[in-house]
């Protein structure tokens, strides 16, 4: 089977490795032989503490789930800011006039289209 582990330790730096395991394998067996927790020390520790994150293409996993041919192993570090706040953030500074659904009008139309 052929199978990538990627982590991104931080914004726009992604790395991955690709690795070829036996049928049966799980998610753990994939990341003890991809060589990532060498690379990055603090991922065992993160990972015990549940800090970080597994999933599978997008999908939350966990480190004694099964892979299949073809699977993507990913890693999640927690979020910084809360996507609520964040937007919150984006859209004060932007202000009313120019985000939103309703912020191009065409000339001549009635208000909200």
């Amino acid at each position: 089977m052929k199978i990538a582990v990627t982590y991104a330790p931080s914004q726009r730096l992604a790395q991955e490795w690709l690795l070829e395991m036996t049928a049966g394998s799980t998610v753990q067996q994939a990341l003890d032989k991809s060589g990532v927790q060498a690379a990055f020390t603090d991922i065992p520790e993160l990972l015990a503490r549940g800090d970080l994150c597994l999933g599978i293409w997008g999908r939350s996993c966990r480190a004694v789930d099964v892979l299949t041919d073809q699977d993507r192993i990913e890693i999640y570090r927690p979020l910084r800011v809360d996507p609520k706040v964040a937007r919150r953030e984006r859209f004060r500074g932007q202000g009313v006039k120019r985000a939103g659904l309703f912020s191009k009008k065409r000339e001549g139309s009635k208000a909200g289209y």
